[in-house]
């Protein structure tokens, strides 16, 4: 019995690393287009709002793909709908490299959402299924990293590998290597998920959910959870918040505090990336231990986190062109306790749903996480940047736009940010109240 326990927590273990690793390639290959921004934009002479609509499509379908996959991911094979997924969305990312003009890459980012979709839902499913509630914050914890190590990366890397091979490539084409290295992990990562075992639903619970009603629904029966819908709320703030800043801070960084493509990836990939770390394993474990005192714990911490990130984020905002240590500082801290929201909303969805919707809960949440919320980020604040860049040009009398009016333009564009923030932390206060009924439903206490 005891080699059988053991057998099973490595099987389990195993799962969760290769877990980590697509989740980490998830978001590697989704924050390229942002790395290379810049010379992109340059390159066909575009504006943040045509950079941002590119992000805004992927989103959309990622969102609206996500609701289908989730219903197929709570009935099929969850380990061969993770396998073919990545690999579409890996053979997107090269055709990503091949992009011949604005059209092209607009189409090919829009095939990598389609594959990408099928991540999330899968794999936090099969983690409620493989880890019992007390320790699923940390176990989703350690999945979460791949999103900073991701980022991390796919700043570092792009931004080093770019400057790297631009003598040798040319600028015009620089830009694309990163897209084609990115594809081999991906494919590799396919095969390995069909070697995963496909986990029972429901073996990690000690509950039996046979006291629920009923119902020939799931959407119904998920939307009548009052928590579900402050959490599908929050996610939509954060990811606004999430989208705009990974999209535009290494641009910001080149305009506004006038660094090079290198440093400007190199500490998006520190202040958005490795920080990240730092906020899900501390977060995952302080999850865990203010849930056991409290059915409330978890969304109250992620109240907590999220408002302390605001002064720090409004701060690094107003700091004068040039000082980069203090942005960094700042904007290192602010990022680790937003980092926070993720192992306190998703072992939440965990404990409100029964097992056998939780890839659906988490679609329904992903949808409007990215249609409310992921889709207008880039958008809107590209936008912004946008107006406030012409507004710029007009108050200093000129008749042409520069690019010191494109850096006025996006550091007043990134004033939503803490605005929208503070919003998101009293969301999660709200779900706090909420919380502990609907989890009482769920062990059949209420």
């Amino acid at each position: 019995m005891n080699n059988q326990t053991d057998e099973s927590r490595q099987r389990a273990h195993f799962t969760l690393i290769v877990l980590f690793a697509i989740n980490t390639l998830n978001f590697f290959d989704r924050q390229i287009l942002a790395a290379v921004n810049e010379p992109i934009r340059q390159q066909w002479n575009l504006g943040d709002g045509a950079m941002g609509m590119i992000s805004t499509a992927f989103t959309l379908i990622y969102a609206f793909v996500g609701v289908p996959l989730g219903r197929w991911a709570d009935r099929g094979e969850r380990t061969r709908i993770l396998s073919i997924g990545v690999a579409v969305w890996s053979l997107f990312t090269a055709a990503s490299g091949m992009a011949w003009s604005y059209a092209s890459l607009f189409l090919a980012r829009i095939g990598v959402g389609i594959g990408e979709a099928a991540c999330a839902p899968t794999a936090n499913s099969i983690i409620g299924d493989l880890y019992p509630p007390g320790k699923r914050a940390r176990a989703i914890s350690v999945f979460m990293l791949g999103l900073p190590v991701g980022i991390f990366l796919s700043y570092w890397l792009t931004g080093l590998i770019v400057v790297r091979v631009t003598p040798l490539v040319g600028a015009a084409n620089a830009w694309k290597v990163p897209f084609f290295i990115a594809t081999i992990p991906g494919l590799i990562l396919s095969f390995l998920a069909l070697r995963l075992v496909e986990p029972k639903r429901g073996a990690s619970d000690n509950y039996s959910t046979q006291h629920l009603s009923a119902t020939n629904s799931p959407w119904r029966r998920l939307l009548t959870i009052p928590t579900l819908w402050w959490i599908i709320i929050s996610g939509a703030l954060h990811n606004f918040n999430a989208y705009a800043v990974n999209h535009f801070l290494p641009a910001y960084l080149g305009r506004y505090h006038g660094l090079g493509l290198g440093q400007a990836n190199t500490i998006s990939a520190i202040v958005l990336g490795a920080v990240g770390m730092i906020g899900l394993l501390g977060g995952g474990i302080l999850a865990d231990r203010v849930q056991h005192r409290s059915r409330r714990g978890r969304m109250l911490l992620g109240s907590f986190a999220v408002i302390l990130m605001v002064p720090c984020i409004a701060a690094a905002i107003q700091l004068p062109p040039g000082a980069i240590l203090p942005f960094i500082l700042l904007t290192g801290a602010g990022w680790t306790c937003f980092y926070a929201y993720y192992v306190t909303v998703y072992p939440t969805i965990q404990d409100v749903v029964e097992p056998n919707l939780r890839a659906t809960a988490m679609a329904i949440y992903f949808f409007a996480m990215y249609i409310l919320g992921g889709a207008f980020g880039t958008t809107v604040v590209g936008f912004l940047s946008d107006h406030y860049a012409r507004k710029a040009m007009l108050a200093s009398g000129a008749q042409v736009l520069t690019e010191a009016h494109r850096a006025s333009g996006l550091h007043d564009a990134f004033l939503i940010v803490p605005v929208v923030a503070t919003i998101l932390s009293l969301v999660l206060l709200a779900g706090s109240f909420t919380v502990r009924r609907d989890m009482a439903k769920m062990t059949g206490e209420a």
